[in-house]
């Protein structure tokens, strides 16, 4: 009884994440641009709206052509809810995507899936052209194509206000250096994941750039090229969505059914646990106190990086304890084996 007034009440309760992770908003909803509105320019903005998905889904730039998809490929409205045109500029094809069906197709297809709730990122954005340098800040106009792409990849990116002591900060030997503490430092009021670093500059009548990613104590880095400031956005953010989705996706049959002890629940983190524990296809099997057991599917890795999200810290499994034949002090008896178990706490 306990138990089940606690899911209950978890369920009813409308709560905002604690992790700084968020829950990506539109991630099924694909708009690509088009120049017209015929059925074969029609046709081919919805085979790019679905490459597009796929690749935000599971960042695998080769998961669009497996041949478990043929079917889809050729007869996109399986997975399609509505689809519409959007005046410009620049006109869009607007396709929304069923969730469940086309997670259902890309599972079936044995692909991994990245869910909806990922990684905030904080991106220092430094823009170099013959006019001087400038720090991207929420709300400038050299913001839209930065969100836009970030939308397009389906990663929820921040901006930083670009007020005078973050310009100060935010130079391009701090944006390419390795020792991300300057940037850590100025970003703390953000509540971010990961801090995106990247330094652009024109050149030649093209855009490029140097990128780097810190998420936790794992770093990436990379370089970037556009043929203006909107497809230079586009290939950072794309790069991104592809050295992240490896740590968090699920892929069906090469995972390991484990069993998940949290200690220090609550009902917000109860809330909050449950979303992160979608891809894993979590589902709480027993509460002791403000200790919930789940039991989900999933890499060990990829359960830790997805934890991470929410500042989880792992702990040492406790030792079972058998009593001791002669009535001295009970000793630890070895664990049984069974189901692999993972233990953190709040």
């Amino acid at each position: 009884m306990r138990f089940c007034k606690f899911l209950f009440v978890g369920c009813l309760s409308l709560v905002s994440l604690i992790s700084h992770a968020e829950t990506v908003k539109g991630l099924y909803q694909v708009r690509e641009p088009v120049s017209g509105q015929s059925p074969q320019e029609r046709d081919q903005a919805t085979q790019r709206a679905l490459d597009t998905l796929v690749l935000r889904l599971t960042g695998d730039p080769k998961a669009a052509q497996n041949p478990g998809l043929a079917a889809i490929r050729k007869d996109p409205q399986q997975i399609i809810s509505q689809y519409g045109f959007d005046s410009g500029p620049p006109e869009v094809l607007k396709v929304d995507f069923d969730p469940g069906t086309t997670e259902q197709a890309l599972r079936r297809a044995g692909l991994a899936v990245w869910g909806a709730n990922r990684p905030s990122i904080l991106g220092w954005w430094l823009n170099d052209n013959t006019e001087g340098s400038s720090l991207v800040g929420d709300g400038q106009a050299s913001a839209v194509p930065l969100k836009r792409a970030a939308q397009h990849r389906g990663l929820p990116l921040r901006l930083p206000l670009a007020d005078l002591n973050e310009q100060i900060v935010a130079t391009a030997p701090n944006l390419e250096g390795a020792d991300p503490a300057p940037l850590r430092n100025a970003s703390e009021r953000y509540n971010a994941d990961a801090l995106l670093a990247v330094h652009a500059h024109e050149e030649g009548g093209q855009w490029q750039a140097k990128w780097r990613l810190w998420l936790g104590d794992q770093k990436e880095a990379g370089t970037a090229t556009g043929a203006d400031q909107a497809a230079l956005a586009d290939a950072v953010m794309l790069a991104v969505n592809e050295r992240l989705a490896p740590r968090f996706v699920a892929k069906p049959g090469a995972s390991t059914q484990q069993l998940l002890e949290v200690q220090g629940m609550n009902l917000e983190r109860y809330a909050t646990l449950g979303r992160l524990l979608e891809p894993f296809n979590g589902r709480p099997q027993s509460v002791d106190g403000d200790r919930i057991v789940y039991r989900v599917n999933g890499s060990t890795d990829q359960l830790r990086a997805q934890l991470s999200l929410a500042k989880l810290q792992e702990v040492a499994a406790p030792a079972p304890v058998a009593p001791a034949a002669d009535g001295s002090a009970p000793a630890p008896a070895p664990a049984p084996a069974a189901t692999p178990q993972l233990h953190f706490r709040w």
